[in-house]
């Protein structure tokens, strides 16, 4: 590819990226997933979980997808799938799989990570 070939490729990419990180629409995106998404720690690890309507959306460490559904609870929240549970209040959750309970780490609201640079 020639140079100027790889110009006109490259400009409209990397001015569509630059829009994009602008946009609007994004920023509330990330603004809405940030109230009803959290980012902790388990076990040193990455945990991700979005409550949406009933269920929690579980992104596990090794990028395994989960979901849990919502059981009654006097106060706070409890989730399961028969097998995983997730419970607590506010920001102090705690995830049992294997008979094992794990306190979660660090849970903040969501941020998006930026793009790893290669």
């Amino acid at each position: 590819m020639s140079r100027q070939h790889a110009r006109y490729v490259l400009l409209p990419l990397v001015a569509g990226l630059l829009l994009s990180a602008c946009d609007p629409m994004q920023k509330k995106k990330e603004e809405e997933l940030a109230k009803t998404t959290f980012a902790c720690q388990l076990n040193g690890e990455r945990f991700v979980v979005r409550f949406v309507e009933g269920e929690a959306r579980v992104l596990m460490p090794g990028m395994q997808r989960v979901t849990l559904y919502q059981l009654p609870t006097a106060s706070g929240v409890r989730y399961s799938n028969g097998t995983m549970e997730l419970r607590g209040k506010g920001t102090e959750l705690q995830f049992t799989t294997d008979n094992v309970t794990t306190p979660l780490r660090d849970c903040e609201p969501y941020a998006v990570l930026p793009p790893v640079a290669k």
